[in-house]
């Protein structure tokens, strides 16, 4: 996973105000229950020295993910007055939490970032028009990047063809597809609508496409991306293709070096001297673990002697993972998520190397 996203988050000196919020709408009076939990969080932010300023552009965010249905939450950063990074989030945080710190807590976003796969997914319903027996198609297409894109789909199409002319129409959205290059279709609905697109589909991208054989799906939600569940299913336990290249890679790394490979020690080591490829972090994150912190996002070491002697007077204890990721966004590293029980790592925590040193 790509971590530029966070990059404006350490682009000005912190503090900086980091809130996780359950904005789901399947209650009574979503609003009141909302509005009263950012109340509390607020009052947290202040009492740890949050400005005003910076707590009513939090504010004027929360709710602005509205329209979006079902379960999600939202992911919001602010300082000096401005909101820096919002996010809606797939589902909702485990709990609300407010934090205001120098070290953003980018744990939970990048979490539920993960595992990033590009994809399109193209749904077709077959409507009968009955009274002069030419039947429609209503398709919907989403391009996006799963799971973010199950609350925040880039790109969507929504239209109504006549059957016959789906041919035509498909072949003009496989070129789009094309340009777009997506790791992965999935395709689902009027079966003969699905047959056609497969059978159309270049042959660069034909083996990337997924044929569903789950009947005509009907319209998303508002807010919510095509083929939603299906994809749940689909995506289990994957990896981008790139992620999955760099993990194999890792692997390798690590059956040669283990120490310069996994661990706390190694992975932080390799961040410090910008020689990580890809930081690799495993869920769930052990809740104990605990970095010391700088400053600047390389001032990161685990224990506050070794900063001190780098000549680093400052220094603070964190929680790890945010540490972790701040220095890896900085240093242009990827982070790659995976569950403990498919990959066990020492601390829960390894690192790619960029290069080897003797």
């Amino acid at each position: 996973m790509k971590l530029q996203f966070l990059a404006p988050l350490y682009e000005r000196p912190g503090p900086v105000a980091s809130v996780y919020l359950d904005t789901s709408r399947d209650i009574d009076e979503p609003d009141r229950a909302i509005d009263m939990r950012w109340r509390h969080l607020r009052d947290s932010l202040l009492a740890h020295d949050a400005d005003p300023a910076t707590t009513r552009a939090i504010e004027a965010e929360i709710g602005t993910d509205r329209e979006i249905a079902g379960l999600h939450g939202q992911a919001i950063f602010a300082a000096h007055g401005r909101v820096l990074l919002a996010e809606c989030l797939p589902r909702p945080p485990a709990r609300d939490t407010a934090v205001y710190g120098v070290v953003p807590d980018t744990a939970q976003l990048c979490v539920q970032h993960a595992p990033d796969i590009t994809y399109a997914a193209v749904a077709t319903h077959r409507l009968r028009t009955g009274y002069d027996g030419h039947d429609e198609l209503e398709v919907d297409v989403s391009v996006g990047s799963w799971p973010m894109s199950r609350v925040a789909p880039p790109h969507e199409l929504h239209e109504r063809v006549p059957a016959e002319d789906w041919p035509d129409e498909a072949e003009h959205l496989l070129t789009d597809l094309v340009e777009e290059s997506p790791e992965e279709i999935v395709v689902s609905g009027d079966p003969w609508a699905a047959n056609t697109f497969t059978r159309l589909a270049p042959k660069r991208l034909r083996s990337r496409v997924t044929k569903l054989k789950n009947g005509a799906p009907h319209p998303p939600d508002p807010g919510r991306t095509a083929l939603e569940e299906n994809l749940a299913d689909v995506f289990a336990n994957r990896l981008s293709a790139r992620d999955q290249r760099q993990l194999d890679a890792f692997q390798a790394q690590r059956a040669h070096r283990p120490d310069d490979s996994e661990g706390l020690p190694a992975t932080v080591r390799a961040l410090q001297r910008g020689q990580a490829q890809a930081l690799i972090l495993t869920t769930p994150r052990p809740a104990d673990q605990h970095l010391w912190v700088g400053r600047e996002p390389t001032h990161v070491a685990t224990t506050g002697h070794e900063l001190r002697s780098f000549g680093i007077d400052y220094f603070w204890e964190e929680p790890a993972a945010s540490p972790l990721i701040r220095a890896a966004t900085v240093t242009q590293a990827d982070l790659i998520v995976v569950p403990h029980d498919d990959l066990p790592l020492r601390d829960g925590a390894g690192v790619l190397l960029r290069y080897t040193t003797p």
